[in-house]
């Protein structure tokens, strides 16, 4: 079994195999000892764990979920005291960072995969829903121009709202679109009826991931988003910080030693020149510099050449060749003859 598959066997045993041990406890307690156990054997068996949130996410979307990571991961919700409960009975230092993230409408997503593309696909289960009374607007919602089918005699609802209509063949006629709800508004009884009345289911629910888990370090799900590619460049732009403060400072890091070196030596060599003291690796090295130097002159030497050449060809007066320029000036002499 690879990293990224998650094992069909399953992780607790089932009721009728863990029933004579909690035969004796009432209902209520024999369900939430199945479930501290439950909740135990994953933090045993996974280090990976994503924290969702769930809010005004129906039965039947979480199930569609459940199918979709079937194979990549396990999917576990409950109530949030006893899940503090089991992760403080654990006493597992690692474990203990979770215990912030235990808060509001969530639940665990385990796994020993590849967080990123399972997160993915969690996010990817979009449902439309109707708007609900008391729920906060994930985004505004518009209000379209056009008929509404609803008779003259609703217009005082409208005149309510603040929606400005007409009347047009029997029918009550939005005249302009009009910014119903805004996003972090509260939804009100209004807004439920109109929104209904006008069939309009304007807000998408999914499961949203909060925070990630790995072998104890949480951190934010945007951190999933980021490839080796990217990892490398800001690995490589910390470093030369690094190399350039401790080469500025003069304090040696595995960042900046090989740039101290290679100016030190640059410095002996030097040294070596201006007093005529030689050894190997300075005669070398100024052998190398001297062919660079020649190599540059050389270079500059046939561009000047080059040049010039050229001024001496396009030199002729008003663009004249050769030919032209020695016929105007026995021209001129002529004239002056004359």
């Amino acid at each position: 079994m690879t990293d990224t598959e998650v094992s069909d066997t399953p992780v607790v045993e089932t009721v009728e195999e863990v029933k004579e041990e909690f035969d004796t406890l009432p209902p209520r307690k024999r369900k939430k000892a199945l479930y501290r156990k439950k909740l135990n054997a994953l933090f045993d068996e996974y280090s990976k764990i994503l924290i969702i949130q769930v809010d005004n996410v129906g039965s039947y979307q979480m199930q569609q979920v459940r199918i979709a990571i079937r194979g990549k991961g396990v999917m576990l919700l409950g109530k949030n005291t006893m899940i503090r409960s089991v992760i403080r009975e654990r006493k597992d230092e690692k474990l203990n960072n979770l215990l912030p993230l235990v808060r509001q409408n969530m639940g665990f997503v385990f796994s020993n995969g590849n967080l990123s593309s399972l997160r993915k696909t969690i996010e990817e289960s979009k449902v439309p829903a109707a708007a609900r009374v008391g729920s906060i607007a994930p985004a505004s919602v518009f209000v379209p121009p056009g008929p509404t089918g609803m008779d003259p005699g609703q217009t005082s609802f409208f005149q309510a709202l603040g929606i400005p209509t007409k009347i047009e063949r029997g029918n009550i006629t939005i005249i302009n679109e009009v910014e119903f709800v805004k996003a972090g508004d509260k939804v009100t009884s209004s807004h439920v009826v109109l929104l209904d009345r006008l069939k309009i289911m304007p807000f998408f629910y999914s499961i949203l991931v909060s925070a990630a888990y790995d072998d104890g370090s949480t951190f934010s799900p945007e951190v999933l988003d980021l490839t080796p590619e990217d990892i490398l460049a800001i690995f490589i732009q910390g470093a030369s910080k690094i190399a350039a403060l401790g080469f500025e400072l003069g304090y040696p890091t595995a960042a900046s030693v090989p740039f101290q070196m290679r100016y030190a030596f640059k410095k002996i060599v030097a040294l070596s020149l201006e007093s005529g003291y030689e050894f190997s690796q300075a005669t070398e090295y100024a052998k190398a510099g001297v062919v660079a130097v020649v190599e540059v002159k050389e270079e500059k030497a046939a561009v000047v050449e080059e040049s010039e050449e050229e001024s001496s060809s396009g030199g002729a007066l008003f663009g004249m060749d050769d030919d032209d320029e020695e016929e105007w000036e026995e021209e001129e002499e002529e004239e002056e003859d004359e």
